[in-house]
Protein backbone atom coordinates (compact mmCIF):
# COMPACT_ATOMS: atom_id res chain seq x y z
CA UNK A 1 0.00 0.00 0.00
CA UNK A 2 1.30 3.47 -1.06
CA UNK A 3 2.08 5.79 2.06
CA UNK A 4 0.89 8.95 1.85
CA UNK A 5 3.10 11.99 2.87
CA UNK A 6 0.41 14.32 3.70
CA UNK A 7 -1.86 13.63 6.90
CA UNK A 8 -5.27 12.53 6.20
CA UNK A 9 -8.78 13.92 7.53
CA UNK A 10 -8.87 12.30 10.47
CA UNK A 11 -5.62 13.48 11.62
CA UNK A 12 -5.94 17.03 10.91
CA UNK A 13 -9.43 17.01 12.57
CA UNK A 14 -8.01 15.64 15.51
CA UNK A 15 -4.95 18.31 15.58
CA UNK A 16 -6.80 21.11 14.87
CA UNK A 17 -10.20 20.27 17.00
CA UNK A 18 -7.54 19.46 19.88
CA UNK A 19 -6.14 22.97 20.05
CA UNK A 20 -9.05 24.29 19.47
CA UNK A 21 -10.37 22.76 22.93
CA UNK A 22 -7.20 22.95 24.95
CA UNK A 23 -7.85 27.03 23.59
CA UNK A 24 -11.14 27.57 24.88
CA UNK A 25 -10.19 27.17 28.46
CA UNK A 26 -8.42 30.19 28.59
CA UNK A 27 -10.20 32.60 25.92
CA UNK A 28 -13.64 31.53 27.86
CA UNK A 29 -12.09 31.90 31.27
CA UNK A 30 -9.90 34.97 30.88
CA UNK A 31 -12.90 36.57 28.35
CA UNK A 32 -14.91 36.98 31.10
CA UNK A 33 -12.26 37.91 33.71
CA UNK A 34 -11.25 40.84 31.68
CA UNK A 35 -15.02 41.74 30.85
CA UNK A 36 -14.93 40.85 26.79
CA UNK A 37 -18.22 39.00 27.75
CA UNK A 38 -20.65 37.63 30.42
CA UNK A 39 -20.59 34.44 32.40
CA UNK A 40 -22.88 32.23 30.23
CA UNK A 41 -20.88 32.72 27.20
CA UNK A 42 -17.32 31.96 28.95
CA UNK A 43 -18.95 28.64 31.01
CA UNK A 44 -20.19 27.62 27.22
CA UNK A 45 -16.39 27.90 25.64
CA UNK A 46 -15.18 26.05 28.80
CA UNK A 47 -17.52 23.37 28.71
CA UNK A 48 -17.63 23.09 24.50
CA UNK A 49 -13.46 22.75 25.22
CA UNK A 50 -14.60 19.95 27.06
CA UNK A 51 -16.91 18.19 24.52
CA UNK A 52 -14.33 18.69 21.66
CA UNK A 53 -12.00 17.33 23.73
CA UNK A 54 -13.66 14.09 24.75
CA UNK A 55 -14.47 13.92 20.89
CA UNK A 56 -10.39 14.14 20.10
CA UNK A 57 -9.74 11.78 22.75
CA UNK A 58 -12.05 8.91 20.59
CA UNK A 59 -10.88 9.85 17.36
CA UNK A 60 -7.55 10.36 18.54
CA UNK A 61 -6.87 6.86 19.18
CA UNK A 62 -8.61 5.93 16.08
CA UNK A 63 -6.52 8.22 13.78
CA UNK A 64 -3.12 6.34 15.80
CA UNK A 65 -4.52 3.02 14.80
CA UNK A 66 -4.45 3.93 11.21
CA UNK A 67 -1.12 5.25 11.56
CA UNK A 68 -0.17 1.42 12.40
CA UNK A 69 -2.84 -0.51 10.70
CA UNK A 70 -3.02 1.98 7.29
CA UNK A 71 0.60 2.62 7.18
CA UNK A 72 -0.07 6.40 7.20
CA UNK A 73 3.22 7.85 9.16
CA UNK A 74 2.12 11.36 7.92
CA UNK A 75 -0.77 11.19 10.88
CA UNK A 76 1.61 10.13 13.81
CA UNK A 77 2.44 13.58 14.29
CA UNK A 78 -1.00 15.82 13.89
CA UNK A 79 -2.83 12.88 16.05
CA UNK A 80 -0.27 13.05 19.07
CA UNK A 81 -0.49 17.00 19.10
CA UNK A 82 -4.44 16.70 19.06
CA UNK A 83 -4.21 14.08 22.11
CA UNK A 84 -1.86 15.63 23.84
CA UNK A 85 -4.04 19.04 23.60
CA UNK A 86 -7.06 16.99 24.93
CA UNK A 87 -5.44 15.08 27.60
CA UNK A 88 -4.24 18.40 28.85
CA UNK A 89 -7.98 19.30 28.95
CA UNK A 90 -8.54 16.26 30.91
CA UNK A 91 -6.07 16.65 33.19
CA UNK A 92 -7.17 20.54 34.19
CA UNK A 93 -10.68 19.70 33.77
CA UNK A 94 -11.18 16.64 36.08
CA UNK A 95 -10.04 17.61 39.06
CA UNK A 96 -12.77 20.25 39.05
CA UNK A 97 -15.24 17.86 38.30
CA UNK A 98 -14.11 15.47 40.84
CA UNK A 99 -14.35 18.89 43.22
CA UNK A 100 -18.23 19.13 41.93
CA UNK A 101 -19.15 15.34 42.85
CA UNK A 102 -17.57 15.40 45.80
CA UNK A 103 -17.28 18.38 48.06
CA UNK A 104 -20.56 20.27 49.61
CA UNK A 105 -22.39 21.98 47.45
CA UNK A 106 -22.29 25.10 49.18
CA UNK A 107 -21.07 28.47 48.33
CA UNK A 108 -20.55 30.54 51.57
CA UNK A 109 -17.75 28.94 54.15
CA UNK A 110 -16.89 30.62 57.54
CA UNK A 111 -15.12 29.39 61.25
CA UNK A 112 -18.23 30.11 63.23
CA UNK A 113 -21.11 28.10 62.13
CA UNK A 114 -23.10 29.49 65.22
CA UNK A 115 -22.46 33.14 64.89
CA UNK A 116 -20.39 34.03 61.64
CA UNK A 117 -19.43 36.92 61.17
CA UNK A 118 -21.56 39.58 58.92
CA UNK A 119 -20.99 41.25 55.74
CA UNK A 120 -22.79 44.99 55.94
CA UNK A 121 -20.68 47.22 53.76
CA UNK A 122 -20.74 44.29 50.80
CA UNK A 123 -24.26 43.22 51.05
CA UNK A 124 -25.52 46.78 51.21
CA UNK A 125 -23.87 47.34 47.83
CA UNK A 126 -24.54 43.52 46.50
CA UNK A 127 -24.84 43.38 42.60
CA UNK A 128 -28.41 42.47 41.72
CA UNK A 129 -28.82 39.09 40.93
CA UNK A 130 -25.82 38.13 43.71
CA UNK A 131 -26.01 35.51 45.80
CA UNK A 132 -27.45 36.34 48.57
CA UNK A 133 -25.16 36.99 52.31
CA UNK A 134 -27.35 35.65 54.58
CA UNK A 135 -25.59 32.00 56.16
CA UNK A 136 -28.48 29.58 56.75
CA UNK A 137 -29.12 26.81 58.91
CA UNK A 138 -29.00 24.52 56.04
CA UNK A 139 -25.56 25.61 54.83
CA UNK A 140 -24.20 25.28 58.43
CA UNK A 141 -24.92 22.02 58.13
CA UNK A 142 -23.98 21.35 54.68
CA UNK A 143 -20.45 22.94 56.17
CA UNK A 144 -20.10 20.73 59.22
CA UNK A 145 -20.41 17.55 57.31
CA UNK A 146 -18.23 18.70 54.19
CA UNK A 147 -15.56 20.84 56.51
CA UNK A 148 -15.54 20.03 60.24
CA UNK A 149 -11.61 21.61 59.79
CA UNK A 150 -12.28 25.09 59.96
CA UNK A 151 -12.50 26.72 63.36
CA UNK A 152 -11.62 29.80 64.54
CA UNK A 153 -8.14 31.24 65.64
CA UNK A 154 -8.04 32.03 69.14
CA UNK A 155 -4.91 33.30 69.83
CA UNK A 156 -2.91 35.97 72.58
CA UNK A 157 -3.16 40.28 72.65
CA UNK A 158 -5.86 42.35 71.97
CA UNK A 159 -8.33 43.00 68.75
CA UNK A 160 -6.43 46.03 67.63
CA UNK A 161 -3.51 44.50 67.45
CA UNK A 162 -4.60 40.99 66.07
CA UNK A 163 -7.62 42.64 63.39
CA UNK A 164 -3.94 44.88 62.03
CA UNK A 165 -2.07 41.28 61.77
CA UNK A 166 -5.41 39.81 60.06
CA UNK A 167 -5.40 42.89 57.43
CA UNK A 168 -1.75 42.33 56.70
CA UNK A 169 -2.33 39.18 56.20
CA UNK A 170 -5.27 39.48 53.89
CA UNK A 171 -3.95 41.58 51.77
CA UNK A 172 -0.56 39.49 51.59
CA UNK A 173 -2.70 36.66 49.82
CA UNK A 174 -4.23 39.17 47.68
CA UNK A 175 -7.77 40.48 48.60
CA UNK A 176 -8.50 43.73 48.71
CA UNK A 177 -10.22 46.08 51.63
CA UNK A 178 -13.50 47.37 51.30
CA UNK A 179 -14.19 48.36 54.97
CA UNK A 180 -12.77 48.19 57.98
CA UNK A 181 -14.54 48.91 60.95
CA UNK A 182 -11.59 48.86 63.66
CA UNK A 183 -13.91 49.52 66.40
CA UNK A 184 -15.90 46.88 65.61
CA UNK A 185 -13.29 44.57 65.10
CA UNK A 186 -14.70 43.36 61.38
CA UNK A 187 -13.28 44.07 58.15
CA UNK A 188 -14.88 43.17 54.42
CA UNK A 189 -12.63 42.29 51.57
CA UNK A 190 -12.74 40.91 48.27
CA UNK A 191 -10.74 38.11 46.65
CA UNK A 192 -10.80 37.29 42.79
CA UNK A 193 -10.23 34.06 41.24
CA UNK A 194 -7.34 34.04 38.72
CA UNK A 195 -9.27 32.40 35.58
CA UNK A 196 -12.83 33.61 35.56
CA UNK A 197 -11.78 37.05 37.49
CA UNK A 198 -14.96 36.19 40.07
CA UNK A 199 -15.01 37.87 43.19
CA UNK A 200 -15.92 36.62 46.45
CA UNK A 201 -16.73 38.10 49.73
CA UNK A 202 -14.68 37.85 53.00
CA UNK A 203 -14.91 39.17 56.26
CA UNK A 204 -12.70 39.11 58.93
CA UNK A 205 -14.15 39.05 62.78
CA UNK A 206 -11.76 39.54 65.85
CA UNK A 207 -13.08 39.77 69.30
CA UNK A 208 -12.68 39.17 72.76
CA UNK A 209 -13.96 35.30 73.86
CA UNK A 210 -12.73 34.51 77.42
CA UNK A 211 -9.42 35.25 78.09
CA UNK A 212 -8.01 35.06 74.58
CA UNK A 213 -8.92 37.02 71.11
CA UNK A 214 -10.93 34.84 68.66
CA UNK A 215 -10.51 35.66 64.91
CA UNK A 216 -12.66 34.01 62.64
CA UNK A 217 -13.32 34.39 59.06
CA UNK A 218 -16.11 33.95 56.29
CA UNK A 219 -15.91 33.43 52.86
CA UNK A 220 -18.74 33.71 50.46
CA UNK A 221 -19.24 33.95 46.52
CA UNK A 222 -21.42 36.04 44.72
CA UNK A 223 -22.57 33.52 41.98
CA UNK A 224 -23.31 30.16 41.71
CA UNK A 225 -24.57 27.05 44.01
CA UNK A 226 -21.30 25.10 44.35
CA UNK A 227 -18.24 26.75 45.10
CA UNK A 228 -15.82 23.64 44.10
CA UNK A 229 -14.12 24.47 47.45
CA UNK A 230 -12.68 27.77 46.54
CA UNK A 231 -14.36 28.97 50.01
CA UNK A 232 -12.98 26.59 52.29
CA UNK A 233 -9.61 26.57 50.25
CA UNK A 234 -9.47 30.73 50.90
CA UNK A 235 -9.71 30.15 54.36
CA UNK A 236 -7.20 27.32 54.95
CA UNK A 237 -4.63 29.32 53.15
CA UNK A 238 -5.03 32.32 55.95
CA UNK A 239 -5.24 29.75 59.00
CA UNK A 240 -1.89 28.01 57.51
CA UNK A 241 -0.21 31.84 56.93
CA UNK A 242 -1.61 32.59 60.56
CA UNK A 243 -0.51 29.23 61.79
CA UNK A 244 2.94 29.34 60.62
CA UNK A 245 3.39 33.09 62.80
CA UNK A 246 3.06 31.01 65.78
CA UNK A 247 -0.61 31.31 66.57
CA UNK A 248 -3.42 28.44 66.32
CA UNK A 249 -6.56 27.73 64.87
CA UNK A 250 -8.44 25.24 67.87
CA UNK A 251 -11.74 24.22 68.27
CA UNK A 252 -14.35 26.11 70.36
Amino acid sequence: MEQSAKPGMLAKFVFIVGLIALAALPIGALGHRFGLWGLVTGTALVFSGIVLATIVLVLGVAALVFVRTRRRPADRMPALIGLAASLAVAVVMGPQYSKAVSLPTTNDVTTDRDDPPVFEQLAANSAPGANLLDYTEEEARVQAEGYPDLTGIRTTGGVGENLAKAVALARVLGWKVVSENAPGGIVEMTATTFWFGFQDDVAIRVRRGGDETVVDLRSASRVGLHDLGANADRIRAFLERWNDRGDRATPD
